[in-house]
């Protein structure tokens, strides 16, 4: 059995296909592999900012967060987003626990190294990984989302993708990246390609002259720090194309690979 962590981020989550799921549930059917989703929910986290006028920012792709924009980000995620994905599940005929990382001290986080300037955006340090093994062994898909908390009771608004890269590290699981595109795209004679396979140094020099932008900027890093700290394998795939998460799980060539060694083209 192995494990594999399912990021899906706010952005595509409102349009993936029933089919989508139903992947999902098949992997967790066949026993095989075993998949926990951690989501995001920025779009309609910065619907609700804008309903309620509270002003927004971001720094490379992460939300600054004072503690009302960090009520609003909780009652979000852990609210309204978690449980669409729960009942999506239950509506494709499998069955979901959703949790945030409060719950049972999931994630265990500290302020963010520039917390001076993000506010309440923190970094996890730990996963208590028997919150997760316990929802598994009752047969039920866990659901997670990325709010963090520490010892004293304060919680921080977390990065979906170092969410997901945490909880990969912590059960030495595949990471796969749900977006509503094939993969890391660059341009060659005017055509938009997608790369199979990214390094390191690779995912650097494409930050490096923007091809690599704004929120996949933290995804990347994630990728990377993950697969440092003990991920076994990460991957970028598009979730509305049919089968793709069966196809990645097959061993199929499909989105792109990030590796830490050089790739050579």
């Amino acid at each position: 059995m192995k494990y594999l962590v399912i990021k899906c981020g706010g952005s595509v989550l409102e349009n993936l296909p029933r089919s989508f799921y139903e992947d999902v549930i098949s992997l967790h059917e066949t026993g095989e592999w075993t998949p926990i989703i951690v989501h995001g929910g920025g779009p309609l986290i910065n619907q609700l900012l804008k309903n309620l006028h509270v002003e927004t920012t971001f720094v490379d792709g992460l939300r600054v967060t004072n503690q009302e924009v960090l009520d609003i980000v909780e009652m979000v995620l852990s609210g309204t987003v978690n449980k669409q994905v729960v009942r999506n599940i239950i509506e494709a005929g499998g069955n979901a626990v959703g949790i945030s990382g409060v719950d049972g001290g999931l994630l265990q986080s500290i302020p963010t190294k520039n917390a001076k300037e993000l506010g309440f955006v923190g970094e996890v340090v730990e996963v208590n990984v028997k919150v997760i093994e316990g929802i598994i062994q009752q047969g039920y898909i866990p659901v997670i989302s990325p709010i963090g908390i520490d010892a004293s009771g304060q919680r921080y608004n977390i990065n979906g993708d170092i969410a997901a890269s945490a909880t990969a590290k912590a059960l030495g699981a595949n990471l796969c990246f749900i977006s509503d595109i094939p993969g890391i795209l660059v341009e060659k004679d005017g055509v938009k390609t997608t790369i199979d396979k990214a390094s390191k140094a690779m995912i650097e020099k494409l930050i490096e002259n923007h091809t690599i932008y704004g929120g996949m900027i933290p995804k990347v890093r994630a990728a990377i720090d993950g697969l440092v700290h003990n991920i076994s394998e990460v991957a970028i795939i598009n979730g509305f194309e049919k089968n793709s998460l069966l196809d990645y799980t097959n061993g199929k060539t499909i989105g792109t690979k990030i590796v830490l060694e050089e790739v050579i083209a």
